[in-house]
């Protein structure tokens, strides 16, 4: 009798592997809601959301299933979403955690001009920093995973962008707090918007330059909407947005023991490597869209860069003092976020 029980759950779960959910043969015990503010046929959602949660109903034995909601289609607006997994309206959410300024202070090191690098190395840097020094932030959620895209490119709809005057006058889509501070002290003006809503403020005219890594780029058609891009390239990029991908609480300390694993075996320092290795492997696929486009795709020169640096440098400076006089030990939260980069940077080479 117990052989054949063994024999039945593994034809189960080589059904489940093969895509044949139709052959499970019990219901799943437990079904959570996902939600998202990205089209389906981004990176996020086919390469990383997706995934994630047939690893999950599979390594459960299809006990678990999650329903992924993208584009909001559970209602509410893309800074409502972490709001909405820890009041329980849906069970998980992945989102930007600048939408909510002030809200992820920690979080922030990583957003500051040229912390950037590989998405994999600093999504799990930001993982592992977010498991040591933000326990506080995510006391009221389950933490599956923080990243962050690869670096950032500026992504113009008419004046080409070879030096930071060129920015003088023009109306960017700052990505973060922190970058719009950094975008306007090079002379631009800031506006700030969640990604969904850039395609129809490019075509608009309403912003000049949308601030977006490649991966996005595709997925939304920016680079039918813009004729250049500017890379900021070397070891460190301009920026990163951090995201954070969580659980209701609840929802969570409701699975039994066994299944608490399935999730805690796919969240974490390892999840947050295949994010970002996901994000990073997407923008050669993002950039290849913008060459095809025939747009122009110019490199700064690190004479240029030295430039941007310099006249940047007080973004970091006064992040640093305004997180001290906020009772955050400032210079030590900097210097273990850039410890962990070069940490998981040389571990991933």
């Amino acid at each position: 009798m117990k052989l054949k029980t063994t024999i039945k759950r593994s034809m189960a779960v080589c059904a489940l592997l093969l895509g044949a959910g139709n052959a499970i043969a019990a219901e799943p015990e437990y079904t959570f809601k996902l939600h998202h503010m990205l089209p389906p046929p981004s990176n996020a959602h086919t390469n990383f959301l997706v995934p994630w949660a047939d690893k999950i109903m599979a390594e459960s034995d299809g006990r678990i299933k999650i329903d992924i909601y993208p584009s909001m289609q559970l209602g509410g607006k893309p800074p409502q979403l972490f709001d909405q997994v820890r009041k329980g309206i849906v069970d998980i959410s992945w989102t930007v955690t600048g939408y909510t300024p002030g809200r992820f202070p920690k979080s922030t090191v990583f957003e500051l001009p040229f912390m950037a690098a590989d998405a994999k190395s600093v999504s799990m840097a930001i993982q592992d920093y977010a498991e040591q020094e933000m326990a506080d932030e995510f006391k009221d959620v389950h933490l599956l995973a923080m990243h962050v895209h690869a670096p950032g490119s500026l992504n113009s709809r008419d004046k080409a962008i070879h030096t930071a005057k060129d920015l003088d006058g023009l109306t960017v889509r700052a990505p973060n707090k922190v970058m719009a501070s950094a975008f306007e002290a090079l002379g631009a003006n800031t506006v700030f918007m969640p990604v969904p809503q850039m395609p129809s403020a490019l075509s608009k005219g309403v912003i000049d330059v949308a601030v977006l890594p490649f991966e996005v780029v595709k997925p939304l058609k920016i680079h039918q909407l813009v004729k250049h891009h500017t890379e900021i390239l070397g070891k460190r990029g301009l920026y990163a947005n951090s995201f954070v991908f969580s659980m209701n609480k609840k929802a969570y300390e409701s699975l039994p023991a066994d299944l608490q694993k399935v999730i805690d075996n796919n969240s974490g320092v390892e999840l947050a490597g295949f994010i970002g290795q996901a994000f990073d492997t997407y923008e050669k696929t993002g950039r290849q869209a913008a060459v095809d486009q025939g747009n122009e795709l110019y490199q700064l020169p690190e004479s240029e860069i030295a430039v941007w640096k310099e006249k940047l440098a007080f973004v970091t400076e006064d992040w640093l003092k305004q997180m001290k006089s906020d009772g955050y030990d400032s210079q030590m939260l900097l210097d273990k976020a850039n410890a962990l980069i070069d940490k998981y940077q040389t571990a991933n080479q």
